[in-house]
């Protein structure tokens, strides 16, 4: 059997404590990739509507209680707010043991604070994901705890592999990620709006000026991830002495474009750590609903 096929059977199933967003957008990845199928999948989710609406659209198990879980389920995904998070892990510190996979997607709780409420050495990997991952274009950064092991790691990424980018890095850049990733959503929907805001104040419809202004944003991050150049090189291809875009160029540099977006990046990082310093570094930024990625 191949490395990555030995690495995904060995897990058995994956237990999803929490259904909101970002565990609904877990699950919807996980089934489209065919890492799982339906019955591969146990749900706890204790809104009864939002758990209904889960077992409809994508047919997985629905579970009554976070013990039962535990017991259906190899790998546990935390996806739940950090307000609750001492909770949780109350109910389910005890059933847990090391031939569990937790992951935790809960924002501002740190890998420490989760090990040291477990009774047992289990394997625990903290993530960072965002907002685009509901639909399947997220960025994750994940960091293992210190019982994880590169197997534990290689499951993880392959987890949120379906739902986007993955990638592996220590737990003390989750700060800046959150500056970056986690907020970046948000700075880049500004963009989009002063784009489209831009080509209607020069005549452009405004559905149109949205479409394009999205398209535009997507395919230039899409040319970026897929070229070794440098974004400078790439800038420079579609810049024409003389032209239209060393015009617009020039009036974002007189702006103060790049340097606002760079204090925005470490204004976020800043309050990220603020936040993780409080209650004990459990908890305290914005999030999407059921424990995803800050904004």
């Amino acid at each position: 059997m191949k490395q990555q096929e030995r690495i995904m059977s060995g897990f058995g199933k994956y237990g999803f404590i929490g259904g909101g967003n970002m565990g609904g957008a877990l699950i919807k990845g996980l089934i489209q990739s065919g890492l799982a199928v339906p019955s591969d999948i146990y749900v706890f989710e204790p809104d009864q509507q939002t758990a209904q609406e889960l077992a409809d659209q994508y047919r997985v198990n629905l579970i009554s209680n976070n013990q039962d879980l535990l017991k259906q389920a190899g790998v546990i995904v935390l996806a739940v707010k950090p307000q609750v998070m001492d909770q949780v892990l109350g109910e389910i510190g005890q059933g847990l043991t090391e031939k569990h996979l937790l992951i935790s997607v809960a924002a501002g709780v740190s890998l420490g604070h989760i090990q040291s409420v477990l009774s047992a050495s289990v394997p625990l990997i903290r993530a960072m994901p965002n907002t685009p991952a509901l639909v399947l274009g997220g960025a994750s950064v994940l960091s293992p705890g210190a019982f994880a092991t590169r197997d534990h790691m290689a499951k993880a990424l392959a987890v949120f592999g379906a739902v986007g980018l993955a990638v592996e890095m220590d737990e003390k850049y989750l700060d800046v990620v959150t500056g970056l990733s986690g907020s970046g959503p948000a700075y880049v929907f500004v963009l989009l709006e002063a784009l489209a805001d831009g080509a209607v104040r020069m005549g452009l419809p405004r559905r149109e000026a949205q479409l394009l202004s999205a398209q535009t944003v997507m395919g230039a991050a899409k040319l970026a991830l897929e070229s070794d150049l440098h974004t400078g090189q790439l800038k420079d291809m579609v810049t024409s002495p003389g032209g239209t875009t060393i015009a617009g160029l020039q009036a974002l540099e007189n702006g103060g474009f790049r340097g606002v977006v760079m204090e925005a990046v470490a204004a976020a990082t800043k309050r990220a750590r603020e936040l993780g310093g409080k209650s004990g570094g459990t908890f305290g930024q914005e999030k999407m609903d059921s424990g995803s990625s800050p904004a």
